[in-house]
């Protein structure tokens, strides 16, 4: 158990009421125990309440071969386990619920457990997550650095010539040579036209002149994601994808020059906005400008319009304008940053000016 967190999470507990708390999801389990339990449909829950009491509920066929500083409930597949786990609820006290927990679990539970109060506990580990310490950051800058040189390499590997397809499975191996675990999100490697849907799935594609490409590449390194998205052009691009290219470019770094500790997360995104907006192409930024990262690639809080939360030294987001015109083109160009005591550090160091080659 990893004390500091685990402190962070109780001050958050009592932050928001919550007196006891069932956390359930893999990621989250092991940002407070730093072991991987992947328990499929079979019930995981780590139990904590306000006194520091922490216990792990878990399912034989996942044995646990090292102490993790909790008291370990082990149950078997014949057994119910919630019957254990409610044996350890005060029903007298609110208890904060993951947002991940199966229903079937928590219904279960209410029935065993008739009045018991719950609450959507989800953000007491959220909101400690979302503030790393020197190691995760570390780890961040190690899983960026990678990236940097994926990027460089998946490139050349393009302008041989190959599917969008076969970057994907060309990348896969890049990273594999680099020691990371897989991906942190399935590659988007998006030619021409599909580059105007900003979730494209890779496929069979090929690479044709005077095409627009979009890679957006991730990898997860030592248990933490990277994320970055760089643009370019094979052959001889047309005035207006050079015009958005520089919006997307100058709305990439107007956000990041307005992250500091205070600003709102909604101040940045106006930031990059603005600068698309005056450009004339607003409604063709159709998604928010960021999303946290961390042990997943999409993390608590998000970088949009509607979030007011105030950014935090030790936050690690992703900045990422784009501008997609359907049946045409797409550009975006996304960075990670962290937030330092008077502004932020930027993971990302591969080139952002733009590619061409033919």
């Amino acid at each position: 158990m990893n004390k500091k967190r685990l402190e962070k999470v109780i001050k958050n507990m009592e932050k928001y009421n919550i007196d006891q708390m069932i956390v359930t999801s893999s990621d989250s389990i092991f940002y407070l125990l730093g072991e991987w339990i992947h328990p499929g449909e079979r019930m995981l829950a780590l139990f904590i309440d306000t006194n520091g009491e922490a216990k792990l509920f878990v399912n034989e066929l996942f044995p646990i071969t090292k102490d993790l500083g909790v008291k370990v409930h082990i149950h078997k597949d014949t057994d119910n386990p919630i019957d254990d786990l409610a044996e350890v609820i005060d029903e007298s006290k609110v208890v904060g619920i993951d947002k991940e927990w199966p229903s079937r679990f928590l219904i279960s539970l209410l029935k065993k457990k008739n009045g018991l109060k719950v609450e959507n506990g989800s953000i007491v580990v959220d909101e400690a997550r979302m503030i790393k310490d020197e190691q995760e950051i570390e780890l961040m800058r190690k899983a960026s650095a990678i990236n940097d040189k994926a990027m460089e390499e998946i490139i050349e590997f393009i302008k041989k010539g190959c599917s969008e397809i076969e970057a994907s499975k060309k990348l896969a191996e890049i990273y594999s040579k680099y020691g990371c675990s897989g991906f942190s999100f399935e590659p988007l490697i998006c030619y021409g036209a599909n580059a105007a849907e900003p979730h494209h799935a890779s496929d069979n594609t090929e690479l044709k002149e005077n095409s627009c490409i979009i890679i957006d590449i991730g990898c997860i390194k030592d248990d933490y994601a990277s994320d970055m998205t760089r643009s370019l052009f094979y052959g001889k691009p047309d005035e207006e994808y050079k015009k958005i290219y520089d919006l997307v470019y100058k709305a990439n770094k107007a956000a990041i020059e307005a992250v500091k500790p205070g600003v709102k997360f909604s101040d940045i995104d106006r930031a990059a906005r603005k600068v698309i907006e005056d450009g004339g192409y607003g409604k063709y930024f159709i998604h928010r400008t960021g999303h946290n990262i961390g042990i997943n690639v999409h993390e608590y809080p998000d970088v949009s319009s509607s979030n007011d939360m105030e950014v935090v030294e030790g936050m690690v987001f992703s900045i990422e304008p784009g501008i997609y015109l359907e049946g045409k083109y797409g550009v975006r160009i996304e960075d990670l940053v962290v937030v330092t005591k008077d502004g932020c550090e930027v993971l990302n160091k591969f080139t952002k000016d733009l590619i061409v080659f033919d």
